[in-house]
């Protein structure tokens, strides 16, 4: 497995870590069983970096993480999220309190059975709490020896310029495909200036970039991608024309739309760690293979005029989700 620093002064990492799969995970079922062994296969494939969150799935997904992990610490890098809260009318809201932030961290560590977090990170920006108190109330987790880095998920420029004068960190956090690339402008730069990791999520974008959904009946019933703006028919339509031209290219190429989508990522800096996210060992070995594949320069132009900024169709969120980015 081919690897990335982790920040300036981090340690190395898989050039590709583990993200959330979509499909939720209930305890033990036969899923919980996928979840395991797509865990335990990856890190026989030498990815060490696993990214988790108090968000997901209601808090079950740490857990989870936790029991896969079981015997095998030693080998990983856990990574997870604090300070996106559902409210009780069901809306998220960002805390980032300085006292939240201690609080939160002692509950990860619990859930995760760890005894110290590798990577924490601020889930959103709360804006009303001066970023400068919450970086440095992580940051006195660091020095506590109850986490080693820290970082920040969906910031705006400024407020990781101010982040990062508080107290070091080591990655930054956001959505990062060929379908979402409004990082390039100013984020991405700013993480290779300052000497900070991106660790892009959803880098298939959220599965349309597979070629495996056509059409919203190609999502169960209950997925949430069903609200997303892309996946609305009249957005999914145009979006599937586009995906169809990197389908053309995979298969000239003899590979995967996913191995193409993630080769076409991991060129753009190296920097970039994209976390793919899966509960299925397949689709873990076919993202662990585009490690190893090199496009060549005209096709990974080709790729960018075909997805250049605004050729799909749609928000990456609901209005409600997308006031807490970028602040």
């Amino acid at each position: 497995m081919k690897q990335r620093r982790l920040g300036q002064n981090g340690p190395m990492v898989s050039a590709i870590g583990m993200g959330r799969g979509s499909q939720p995970v209930q305890f033990d079922t036969p899923l919980e069983k996928d979840f395991n062994a797509t865990i335990h296969r990856a890190i026989d494939l030498g990815i060490n970096l696993f990214d988790s969150s108090d968000a997901y799935w209601g808090t079950r997904h740490e857990v989870l993480l936790g029991r896969a992990i079981k015997g095998r610490r030693e080998k990983i890098l856990v990574a997870t999220k604090f300070g996106n809260i559902e409210l009780p009318d069901g809306k998220k809201a960002p805390n980032a309190k300085p006292a939240f932030v201690v609080e939160c961290c002692e509950a990860s560590l619990k859930r995760l059975d760890i005894d110290v977090i590798d990577l924490f990170y601020l889930h959103r920006v709360d804006p009303n709490t001066p970023i400068e108190d919450t970086i440095g109330a992580m940051g006195r987790l660091v020095e506590q020896g109850k986490v080693r880095h820290i970082g920040v998920c969906e910031v705006a420029p400024a407020t990781l310029r101010r982040a990062h004068a508080t107290f070091p960190l080591a990655a930054v956090q956001t959505e990062y495909s060929l379908w979402f690339r409004e990082c390039e402008k100013e984020i991405l730069p700013l993480c290779r200036e300052l000497g900070i990791a991106y660790v892009g999520y959803a880098p298939l974008g959220r599965g349309l970039l597979t070629g495996r959904i056509r059409t919203v009946d190609d999502l169960p019933a209950n997925d949430r991608r069903r609200r997303h703006p892309r996946f609305q028919p009249e957005n999914l339509a145009r979006n599937v024309e586009l995906v169809a031209q990197l389908d053309a290219m995979a298969k000239v190429r003899g590979i995967s739309n996913s191995q193409l989508a993630i080769a076409w990522l991991l060129a753009q800096g190296d920097h970039l760690i994209p976390i793919p996210g899966t509960n299925h060992v397949v689709n873990l070995e076919q993202n662990v293979a585009a490690v190893d594949i090199v496009l060549t320069p005209a096709e990974s132009q080709k790729l960018s005029d075909i997805f250049t900024p605004g050729a799909g169709a749609g928000e990456r969120y609901m209005p409600n989700a997308l006031k807490g980015v970028w602040l």
